[in-house]
């Protein structure tokens, strides 16, 4: 595969969407074509997944069929959407991944990182991000920021995870700042409460080192 994955982590409200938007259009002002996409939802199921994982008014789902249904989005996505880019070369900028499912469900949930290792392996297989890119905030400014977006676009149902206690959020934060430490190649800290021009230089700046 000669092409490159970047992925995007954080907590709720970093910033990952508005950023890889940012970054899509300076890349393509160099005359490429990189693919967005995003999990849950890269793929026809992985929407249908979407909805029933991030529906608030949803009914309760366990943690271990949690990390199951994140696995079954990431299996599909490589399957239709990541793994065919790559082998065209092309770059993809990926709003969460196997990170997210570490994070989230691991240190946020409180599985056993070891078995949340096993299931994402499994959805995964050989693929791994070139770059991932945390975007680092403390996460009672993440909330706010979702909360007043809501407000702005008049919209009252916020995602399950961020209807989540604090201490989750903060756990979530914790275990990204701990991969981070764990993978220093791979990862790139990002100071999300920067003005997002500046944010997206200096990530397109580290993408255009990477490539």
């Amino acid at each position: 595969m000669s092409g490159i994955f970047i992925t995007f982590e954080g907590v709720e409200g970093a910033g990952k969407s508005t950023l890889i938007s940012r970054i899509a259009l300076l890349l393509k002002g160099h005359g490429l074509d990189p693919v967005i996409t995003r999990e849950p939802g890269g793929t026809s199921l992985g929407k249908e997944l979407r909805s029933i994982l991030l529906d608030p008014t949803g009914s309760h789902i366990c943690p271990s069929s949690e990390l199951f249904l994140y696995a079954a989005d990431r299996a599909q996505h490589l399957e239709e959407v990541i793994r065919p880019a790559l082998n065209e070369g092309r770059i993809v900028l990926c709003d969460r991944f196997s990170d997210a499912t570490l994070a989230y469900q691991g240190h946020g949930r409180g599985i056993d990182l070891a078995t949340v290792e096993t299931i994402d392996g499994l959805a995964r297989g050989e693929i791994r991000p070139d770059m991932t890119v945390l975007l680092d905030l403390p996460h009672e400014v993440g909330l706010d920021r979702v909360r007043s977006r809501n407000r702005v676009h008049q919209d009252d149902s916020e995602s399950r995870m961020d209807d989540e206690i604090p201490a989750f959020h903060q756990k979530v934060r914790e275990g990204y700042l701990a991969l981070s430490r764990s993978d220093p190649a791979r990862f790139f800290i990002v100071d999300a409460t920067a003005e997002p021009d500046e944010m997206a230089g200096t990530v397109l700046y580290l993408v255009s080192d990477a490539s």
